[in-house]
């Protein structure tokens, strides 16, 4: 199989690896990147552990092959904290008390920060909709509903955050 050569911006930075054509980009990220804030939990696309955002757009890295993100705009939650500060959606998880185990914390932090990019002033039935693929075994999402709505004051506070 002849390697593919893979270009991105992952987090800001330009990378550039030759990589099987048929490397998932989860395992791009993880493995050869070693960005371990993604996780594998289901590799079917079911838990939403392994969301990214691709060009600002929440998905399940187990379900993208990576020369399909070569081109492209890589976040991952490695990807948020900036100058050494946490973005306002990693504030507000921790003063919500939204992490638990902290598994899907990752994931379910990049699908809301795609929400806040689009609207910045959800409603508690827009967060629950817009974070249900990503699934959570500790909480019953209500701390981490908070904690979307308690973001977007903060971001709206802010100029709109990161």
């Amino acid at each position: 199989m002849k390697p593919f050569r893979f270009k991105a911006i992952i987090n800001d930075r330009p990378v550039e690896l030759l990589i099987p054509p048929n490397r998932r980009l989860l395992d791009l990220l993880r493995e050869d990147l070693d960005l371990t804030g993604v996780k594998e939990g289901c590799g079917e696309g079911e838990c939403g552990a392994c969301t990214v955002l691709l060009d600002g757009r929440p998905v399940n890295s187990c379900l993208v092959l990576a020369p399909e993100a070569s081109g492209r705009k890589i976040t991952t939650i490695e990807g948020l904290a900036s100058a050494g500060r946490l973005h306002p959606l990693q504030e507000a998880f921790l003063e919500a008390g939204a992490v638990q185990c902290g598994y899907c914390t990752p994931g379910m932090i990049l699908a809301a920060k795609a929400l806040l990019e689009e609207n910045p002033d959800p409603d508690e039935q827009t967060v629950k909709t817009a974070i249900s693929g990503n699934l959570c075994r500790c909480t019953g999402y209500v701390k981490i509903v908070r904690a979307v709505r308690l973001a977007a004051v903060k971001m709206a506070g802010k100029g709109g955050g990161r």
